[in-house]
């Protein structure tokens, strides 16, 4: 996972004296950002305190001093936040494994609300799918049986998908902008949970089998990712291109309903297509277990 220490050097590492303004003297630096000394002057901390804190020897952090070294380095409000989730387990976890996620019957209902005309699919806290709709399901995972979400053994993962799927992989134009943003809050979301050791395990699995996972984990990168663009290619009605946005649900936050509505005519035209398909298909399949 990660520690304060870490993430606090490689922010440091990231700020040069000439963006904040920090006059220097002469040009033997042998650091790419910050000194220690430096960026503890700028929270207003002493330099002794600011070592043991990135070294992991100081107990606490109090969120002042967090705050004072956020604005010292320039975080942005997702980088606060994690900032303060990393110290309040600054302490190695102990792993635990957790029960397996359900849904809340609000976000499927929510689900089943959008019907079919908007692809939508639910994400747990590390990326599995835990539902989505058929239109959801044909335009991103098609190559996969639909039914796999109702199995919390069997359930895709997102993050397994982008970086050791093939077929997830050649799906999307953008695979690089979103590449980065799955790792950038797959990060965040191991700040908020340091113990969750099916987290842990995902996170060991993709840096072990994916060098591009491995260098974009090693960028300490962190956001949350809310909304943005996917151009998909897509093997059944070609090029389309979708605004993805996140509903976040107040009775379970770990839980982000992800819908997709199209950018362009041609777009919209694919998605009635996939639409008539997938309702075709559940038709079909309602009428066979009806026979049976």
């Amino acid at each position: 996972m990660e520690s304060l220490g870490t993430f606090l050097k490689s922010r440091r590492d990231r700020v040069t004296p000439d963006e904040i303004g920090l006059r220097t003297l002469g040009n033997g630096r042998r650091v790419p950002g910050l000194r220690r000394e430096e960026l503890a002057q700028l929270a207003g901390v002493s330099a002794g305190y600011y070592t043991r804190l990135e070294q992991g020897q100081a107990e606490t952090a109090s969120e002042q001093v967090l705050d004072a070294l956020a604005r010292a380095l320039q975080l942005d409000a997702t980088e606060t936040v994690h900032l303060h989730n990393l110290a309040r387990h600054s302490a190695t976890p102990r792993l635990a494994e957790p029960p397996a996620e359900e849904p809340h019957k609000r976000v499927l209902a929510l689900l089943e609300s959008l019907g079919e005309a908007t692809p939508a699919i639910v994400l747990g806290r590390r990326g599995d799918v835990l539902a989505w709709n058929r239109s959801g399901h044909a335009l991103l995972a098609e190559h996969i049986a639909f039914e796999t979400p109702d199995d919390p053994e069997r359930r895709p993962s997102i993050p397994r998908m982008f970086f050791l799927d093939p077929v997830t992989r050649d799906l999307y134009s953008n695979w690089h902008t979103l590449a980065r943003a799955h790792v950038a809050y797959l990060r965040l979301t191991a700040g908020r949970y340091p113990t969750d050791a099916r987290l842990a395990g995902l996170i060991g699995e993709l840096t072990m089998r994916s060098d591009d996972f491995s260098a974009l984990w090693a960028n300490r990168d962190v956001a949350d990712c809310t909304t943005g663009t996917m151009h998909i290619q897509h093997t059944t009605v070609g090029a389309v291109s979708v605004d993805y946005q996140v509903w976040l649900q107040p009775d379970s936050p770990d839980h982000r309903l992800e819908v997709y509505t199209p950018n362009d005519a041609s777009s919209a035209d694919a998605l009635q297509v996939l639409t008539h398909q997938s309702q075709s298909q559940s038709q079909g399949q309602s009428q066979t277990l009806g026979r049976d």
